[in-house]
């Protein structure tokens, strides 16, 4: 992977919407925020999305469409908690994202290969979050 790449993934941050209004900020290498951990719980997670594969921008038409596949493909694994997120970066890049309670990093890793996806966050309960390259 291309070093200035896997240098913008590090700094990003990974914001997940709190039910009570308001974002939690997940950091690579930093244990999940506070107010995710009650969610969390002693189970893996991960951050993901469909957004621009391979991290080549394609038209906004085709990244929705390719998200509304990821989150139909989340909800059909009823063991899963879906939660709305954002991926940002320090360029003014921006992912709809989500943050997903109870997936293993295998289910993971599968999710990246069917939506192309060069990285994804993984973690359990409250550890430090991972970056995992596809």
């Amino acid at each position: 992977m291309d070093e200035e790449l896997l240098k913008a993934y590090c700094r990003s941050a990974y914001r997940v919407r709190l039910r009570s209004g308001g974002a939690a900020t997940i950091r690579i290498g930093e244990p999940l925020p506070v107010a995710l951990r009650p969610l969390a719980g002693n189970r893996d997670w991960g951050f993901f999305t469909a957004w621009n594969p391979r991290s080549r921008p394609v038209p906004p038409t085709v990244n929705r469409a390719a998200e509304r596949r990821l989150l139909a493909d989340l909800r059909a694994d009823t063991s899963l908690e879906v939660h709305p997120a954002l991926g940002m970066g320090t360029d003014g890049w921006r992912e709809p994202s989500f943050w997903i309670v109870g997936i293993g990093p295998e289910a993971l890793e599968r999710l990246g290969d069917r939506y192309g996806q060069n990285a994804w966050l993984f973690g359990h309960g409250a550890g430090v979050a991972e970056l995992r390259l596809g």
